[in-house]
């Protein structure tokens, strides 16, 4: 059950990396319409780009942050999970969890209705909760005596 419960986590992996490269392949050619880089100060951040580009090229960006930030308690649950023994019902729910977040990157990046990205999010923090409730289940009842040596 180990690479079951870790495949929704690299698939999650896999899908930020694929909104990297939609945010720089939108927002390089708009900054180019915009002036480019030369006009950037000197420690300039990606926030710096509200405003001056539309808010469609944005929302890509917005969408990739949204990624470092939650699935990274994702990231540990999943992996907690894996290795104190996942059963089939936290494979489930980390796959749930996954779906709704590249439902609401989609959504984000294309969409972006506030009401329903805001549903998807709730939905799949539904999901997560099940998982760290898991991870800390696993944790604090483990019995080291279970564990094969």
């Amino acid at each position: 059950m180990l690479a079951q419960m870790l495949a929704p986590a690299a698939v999650l992996v896999a899908w930020s990396i694929v909104v990297l490269f939609w945010m720089a392949f939108t927002r390089l050619p708009a900054l180019g319409k915009a002036g480019g880089l030369g006009e950037a100060k000197p420690g300039g951040r990606g926030q710096d780009l509200e405003g001056v580009l539309p808010d469609r090229i944005n929302w890509k960006a917005h969408n990739y942050a949204h990624l470092m930030e939650q699935p990274t308690l994702f990231y540990a649950a999943t992996v907690i999970i894996a290795l104190l023994g996942a059963g089939a019902v936290d494979v489930v729910f980390a796959w749930i969890y996954v779906a709704l977040r590249i439902v609401h990157s989609i959504w984000q990046a294309t969409v972006n209705v506030v009401k329903i990205r805001f549903l998807l999010f709730i939905a799949s923090t539904v999901a997560l909760i099940y998982l760290a409730y898991r991870a800390l289940a696993l944790t604090l009842f483990h019995d080291p005596a279970l564990v094969a040596v």
